[in-house]
């Protein structure tokens, strides 16, 4: 896209992105978070609203891979861009395997959560983190996970499900 079109799609509201494997073209005003963009004009609320001012992970989002707030985030950024939610996530693993992402597997089997409100975002960027670091040491493990804030777990159960994930992934 050259910047004369760039400038055209900005001038008309117009964004085109790929958000969970679908290309879409939303008109929206240039104001508009992609938080806010996600959740209220896609619904796809699996991704929390929570702090808003890029704190505490709950918002997170993989932008062409990499870990993002989204609350943070403008949603023109995104023009010509990727995007994944947790339920881009759920989508692709049922597509291939008919389950969960073995990610989530592992939340749920090592008890990464209790009340689950932090749990997307935390997915979210441990899918990130084993996608660019297959067998990360516990430095980068705490590294990818700090910027999620879980009010509830005291992070033990987060971290076996994190060694668990990269065991499932090391023996397939």
């Amino acid at each position: 896209m050259s910047l004369g079109d760039y400038s055209a799609s900005l001038r008309n509201n117009a964004i085109h992105c790929i958000i969970n494997d679908r290309e879409l073209n939303l008109n929206i005003m240039p104001s508009r978070r992609l938080l806010s963009v996600l959740r209220d004009e896609l619904g796809l609320t699996g991704t929390k609203r929570s702090c808003e001012i890029g704190r505490c992970g709950a918002c997170m989002v993989l932008v062409d891979g990499e870990p993002v707030n989204s609350c943070l985030t403008m949603a023109y950024q995104c023009e010509g861009k990727t995007v994944t939610t947790i339920e881009g996530i759920t989508a692709s693993a049922q597509s291939l395997s008919g389950g969960l992402d073995p990610v989530q597997r592992a939340f749920l089997e090592e008890g990464g959560f209790q009340c689950g409100y932090c749990t997307p975002g935390m997915i979210v960027s441990v899918k990130a983190l084993l996608e660019h670091t297959p067998d990360p040491s516990e430095e980068e493990i705490e590294e990818a996970l700090s910027g999620n804030i879980c009010r509830c777990t005291g992070y033990g159960g987060i971290k076996r499900a994190v060694r668990q994930a990269i065991e499932w992934r090391n023996t397939r």
